[in-house]
């Protein structure tokens, strides 16, 4: 992982010396709520339904095992002994009392993190498919590029006052693991066949949302060592264009949709051959500095690669949970945070510096944060996975549900946030309380909630969806199916009226019963919603005279 270096640390120590400041004056009234609201935004520091939450920055889903213990130490320290890791890669903390919020960010700094633009109208947390370093489809590592524009884009001035939030995420495979066509900028690494030079495939203009949007290719392959001068080249029409006029219309999807691909595509290379003559772009050297700043694991040679038998229960849990490395003799280990009943995403202090040992141990010591809410071990020995799995069952962290029915993606909802119409995390558990008996039979089925139209549940990339929505002051539920935030991305689509908090559950259960009926094979649950379309879901659903009215 990559090791910050003085730089780093200056900046994050003056930050948090500069939010001490600013806490004091609003605790003693020289600041009141609508002048200090902006500044505490800027620092991650949200005024929910109970009580302050801090989103803590874990860049490109990468931390050690001394960051993890810090985690657990703010867990235990200055929350309620628990943590929600999000479908940022980021880390939120839920009942943070403003009088120690610089503290807590102290205490973080000490450990190089910090909280800076994981809100506001800035570049966001900088995403990277969890995999990225270890996986064997990969064409290279792409978190040194993910870290060159972490360090342009921090605190840059230029880009800290966009039309609205802007979100990035990087990826080095042909398979989709960190959903980058539904970001603002998402970037594929790839290597030409012509004559092997590295360079990304780029994609602008997605989202989800209130108006979800699938971003379309502007450049098929852009040299490498362009990436900064062509990022500048986007956020550059963005903010000269971009709606701040309409908070619903702000964000750069509804730039690039009502400008058309190709003419957004023709701005940004015109901007680009301007910035291309700046010299924004570093040296290799520079790029090369970066690199060689991620420390590399000491991988043993000459381990046998065969996973060892063991239990049902491990064979299941090595199946569902454990990828194949890139390094022979070694293995990707999947921890799921959705044990069937629990919240998706939280861990406890306890769970943390747990997994903070089984890192340091066993794991090279390297921890990541996925997309779905789960953590990743990156690095483990294949001879070492029964151990693993011990460990983690001890901790209530062995279940082998990996993109299956039971690992529900949801957002905090109306427990805790003050935008939420609806509550998400009791739906996602009686949905996978409901839906576990099935899982095995279900196979792949990645079921995704949110409790308002602002999507951090992605449910629009859900295979199935469902979004809860305000309904004459009640809270309701509405079902999407079809979705998939993968190399084959598509936005899920409403299938009819919405249900209570009851009535989802049941529709889900039916959606799911009517895919075991007419799957073809192993077809999995998307293909066969793609074959069919949803009319067979929703007689199931509605009933066949409600389906026709329905649709």
């Amino acid at each position: 992982m990559y090791l910050y270096d003085s730089w780093d640390q200056a900046l994050v120590d003056a930050r948090v010396e500069e939010f001490r400041d600013q806490v004091a004056r609003r605790l003693s009234g020289a600041l009141d709520e609508e002048h200090f609201r902006p500044l505490r935004l800027k620092n991650g520091l949200y005024l929910q339904l109970h009580a302050y939450m801090l989103r803590v920055a874990i860049p490109y889903g990468t931390l050690d095992s001394r960051q993890m213990r810090a985690l657990a130490h703010v867990a235990r320290r200055y929350d309620r002994g628990y943590g929600h890791f999000t479908t940022r890669q980021n880390i939120q903390y839920n009942w943070i009392k403003l009088a120690e919020a610089p503290d807590l960010l102290a205490d973080l700094a000490r450990v190089g993190m910090h909280a800076m633009q994981t809100s506001g109208n800035c570049i966001r947390n900088i995403s990277a498919d969890q995999y990225a370093g270890a996986a064997a489809d990969e064409v290279d590592d792409p978190r040194p590029w993910a870290e060159l524009l972490r360090q342009w884009s921090t605190l840059h001035p230029e880009f800290s006052y966009l039309p609205r939030k802007f979100k990035i995420a990087f990826t080095g495979a042909a398979a989709d693991r960190a959903a980058i066509r539904l970001h603002d900028i998402g970037y594929r690494l790839v290597r030409r066949a012509a004559d092997g030079a590295t360079g990304f495939e780029v994609f602008a203009g997605g989202g989800m949302g209130r108006t979800p949007m699938i971003a379309p290719c502007i450049a098929e392959f852009l040299p490498a060592g362009q990436l900064l001068s062509h990022a500048e080249a986007i956020l550059r029409v963005y903010n000269r264009f971009g709606r701040r006029d309409n908070i619903y219309k702000a964000r750069i999807k509804i730039l690039v949709h009502d400008l058309g691909a190709a003419e957004f595509r023709r701005q940004v290379e015109e901007e680009h051959r301007h910035l291309r003559t700046l010299g924004i772009d570093p040296p290799e050297g520079e790029v090369e500095r970066i690199r060689q700043r991620f420390r590399k694991p000491a991988f043993d040679s000459g381990l046998a690669d065969e996973v060892p038998d063991g239990p049902p229960a491990f064979r299941l849990w090595a199946r569902r949970q454990v990828v194949r490395h890139r390094v022979p003799g070694y293995r990707i280990v999947n921890i799921s945070l959705k044990p069937v009943g629990g919240i998706p995403g939280d861990a406890s202090a306890a769970q943390m510096d747990a997994i903070a040992d089984l890192a340091e141990a066993l794991g090279h010591d390297e921890i990541r944060v996925t997309h779905a809410q789960n953590l990743v071990l990156p690095h483990v020995r294949a001879r070492d996975l029964p151990e693993v799995w011990s460990r983690l069952g001890a901790i209530g962290l062995a279940d082998a549900n990996l993109d299956h029915a039971t690992d529900v993606i949801a957002c905090p909802g109306l427990d805790y946030c003050t935008l939420a119409n609806a509550r998400s995390i009791p739906i996602a558990q009686r949905v996978a309380e409901r839906l576990a008996p099935l899982e095995a039979e279900l196979g792949e089925l990645r079921i995704k909630i949110s409790g308002c139209i602002n999507a951090c549940g992605h449910h629009h990339a859900g295979h199935i969806g469902i979004l809860g929505v305000d309904r004459k002051g009640e809270e309701n539920y509405q079902l999407l199916l079809g979705g998939s935030g993968a190399e084959d991305a598509s936005l899920a689509r409403i299938l009819g009226p919405g249900f209570d908090s009851e009535g989802i559950v049941d529709a889900v259960e039916a959606v799911a019963r009517t895919y075991l009926a007419l799957r073809c094979g192993d077809e999995r649950f998307l293909d066969t919603f793609r074959r069919l379309g949803p009319e067979p879901f929703k007689a199931a659903v509605y009933g066949r005279a409600e389906a026709r009215e329905a649709a």
